[in-house]
């Protein structure tokens, strides 16, 4: 039986399949073209899930999928997982994780409002500066929290910065750098230990 592959919807899903296809891998069917979400694959009987970011690690950790591409602020937020190894940088989907407010406001004494998506990776960032927070967890549009008086600051992915500049806000502090990650079940770098070595080499020569 061949690798069952879990990958990111979005830009993650466009960027990698070039990339399994130089390994050899590639699905049935375009993704891009399909509403299915597991597809088999031209050659070696491996199958593809798309799904979404949060859930990669999931399927990884559970054995579902033998091997997840999702990005490191995924892995982060996820935590610590005991079910997979994270064993390399694909150098693709790269931006960093940062702090952000309105441009030439001070962050205000005492107990910091934060919003964002990202509360496990915001939490540990604020322990480590001994800062104490309330976190308000959002599922998007971060910008705006601010500007409608929910949050002091937000934490989110920055890429460009110009969601940030439109919206009055400005960079900050850089928490950490992301990119996309390739995960693999841990029961799985041992029963298929051939087949993952392989894609892995594969993929170092790519990258």
């Amino acid at each position: 039986m061949g690798l069952v592959i879990a990958l990111n919807k979005g830009r993650i899903l466009k960027e990698c399949l070039p990339l399994l296809a130089a390994c050899g891998i590639e699905p049935d069917e375009d993704p891009g073209d399909s509403r299915k979400l597991i597809f088999n694959t031209r050659t070696g009987g491996h199958r593809i899930i798309v799904t979404r970011s949060a859930d990669v690690p999931t399927y990884v950790e559970n054995g579902v999928a033998d091997i997840g591409v999702t990005g490191k602020d995924t892995i982060l937020e996820y935590g610590e997982a005991m079910g997979f190894y994270e064993l390399l940088d694909l150098g693709i989907g790269k931006c960093r994780m940062m702090t952000a407010g309105p441009v030439g406001v001070a962050e205000p004494p005492g107990v910091l409002r934060v919003a964002s998506k990202f509360v496990n990776i915001t939490r540990d960032y604020y322990q480590r500066q001994s800062r104490q927070v309330a976190l308000i967890k959002l599922s998007g549009a971060m910008e705006i929290a601010p500007l409608l008086g929910l949050a002091d600051s937000i934490v989110d992915i920055v890429d460009t910065g110009n969601t940030l500049k439109a919206n009055g806000l400005e960079a900050r502090e850089n928490i950490c750098e992301i990119s996309t990650r390739l995960i693999v079940n841990r029961a799985s770098m041992k029963t298929k230990f051939d087949q993952v070595q392989s894609l892995v080499s594969g993929l170092k020569e790519v990258v």
